[in-house]
């Protein structure tokens, strides 16, 4: 996306500061807590808009049995534009998900206009496996046991056990990096 003025007028202020903060949200699509968490997210995106880049990073927990397919179907839904949508309409269903496994996948692809089959066909393919087992790896390797779990600035903010504060954490450690620039 290009951040120059409509007019096409070089912008006055230097490039770095017009890079948005990151921040890499670690997530497992069967987590009650991940479902929880959307709100905050939503009101992140609402509040910083394009100056937060919030990542879904890929965590499936063992004790869920459905969360690796359901990884690996975000990713097809995001490779098919519509990775967030998929995302939250598969955590407001993740006791549904326990139960109907890769069956809700393919609805939730279905209602969201997405090729059910195509989605269908990576999880049986296995074409996303390495982008879920990269982020699985690189999480444990930084540190994260549980999900949610929040990482910006290089601050690892776990939100497994509980949320309270996260948001406002979050919004104050962006808040003093976008100030930086």
């Amino acid at each position: 996306m290009n951040d120059s003025p409509a007019s096409g007028a070089p912008s006055s202020a230097p490039e770095a500061s017009s890079a948005p903060v990151v921040l890499d949200v670690w997530c497992e699509l069967q987590c009650p807590d991940c479902h929880t968490a959307q709100d905050d997210l939503r009101a992140l995106r609402e509040r910083y808009g394009d100056r937060l880049d919030i990542r879904l990073r890929h965590f499936p927990l063992e004790k869920h049995k459905h969360s690796y397919a359901a990884a690996q179907a975000a990713e097809e839904a995001a490779e098919q534009g519509k990775g967030q949508e998929f995302t939250e309409a598969v955590l407001a269903r993740t006791e549904e998900l326990g139960r109907s496994g890769e069956r809700l996948l393919l609805e939730v692809a279905d209602a969201l206009g997405l090729d059910s089959d195509e989605l269908d066909t990576a999880l049986i393919d296995g074409r996303h496996l390495l982008i879920v087992d990269a982020d699985h790896a690189e999480g444990k390797a930084i540190g994260v046991r549980g999900t949610p779990t929040y990482v910006i600035g290089g601050e690892l903010l776990d939100g497994s056990a509980s949320q309270e504060g996260l948001r406002a954490r979050i919004e104050e450690i962006a808040d003093r990096l976008l100030a930086e620039g």
